[in-house]
């Protein structure tokens, strides 16, 4: 059974409440009403409101228990943008936008199954480890730079630009 509040026109912007309403989503309903008491954002005490007015409409008019009911979707959409402007330097004047918002929360009453009570009992799960086996390190056959350099030296082998391969640079003007 699921039951459904909405809030519409909050005069809070939809990323500010947001904010809130990812904190409470999926929890249980006590737990989801102490969190938003002592929350200290600007939209927690409406969504206070909303949550306790989803709550009494489980218990008036479904008859549901407060303490099966939990969170299962709570949606924050952004309503019409009231546009004012604001004058500014010489003349000219700059939008302000106050952004309203709509609140969907929807309650689920927790479903309790036989099948699933015994599948817990019966099948504990089984974590697994999997350990990769280390490898030695192969040694590098290259030698750093100022050793091979030095041994270029001693045994004068004849580079590129010794044999007359140098890179061409272009030229502006010819000699």
């Amino acid at each position: 059974m699921s039951v459904e509040a909405k809030l519409k026109y909050s005069r809070i912007a939809p990323r500010k409440v947001r904010l809130v309403a990812n904190l409470v989503r999926g929890l249980q309903v006590e737990e989801a009403e102490k969190l938003l008491q002592y929350t200290v954002k600007r939209p927690a005490n409406p969504m206070l409101k909303l949550l306790r007015s989803a709550i009494a409409n489980a218990e008036h008019n479904y008859n549901l228990k407060k303490e099966n009911l939990y969170i299962s979707e709570i949606r924050v959409d952004g309503g019409p943008i009231i546009k004012r402007f604001r004058p500014r330097a010489r003349g000219s004047a700059s939008a302000i936008q106050k952004k309203t918002s709509h609140i969907f929360i929807e309650l689920k009453e927790k479903e309790e199954t036989v099948k699933s009570a015994k599948k817990t009992k019966t099948e504990a799960p089984t974590i697994r480890k999997v350990y990769k086996e280390e490898k030695p390190k192969e040694e590098t056959t290259q030698q750093p730079k100022a050793k091979r350099d030095l041994e270029r030296e001693r045994t004068k082998e004849p580079t590129k630009e010794a044999k007359g391969e140098k890179k061409q640079i272009f030229r502006r003007k010819s000699i």
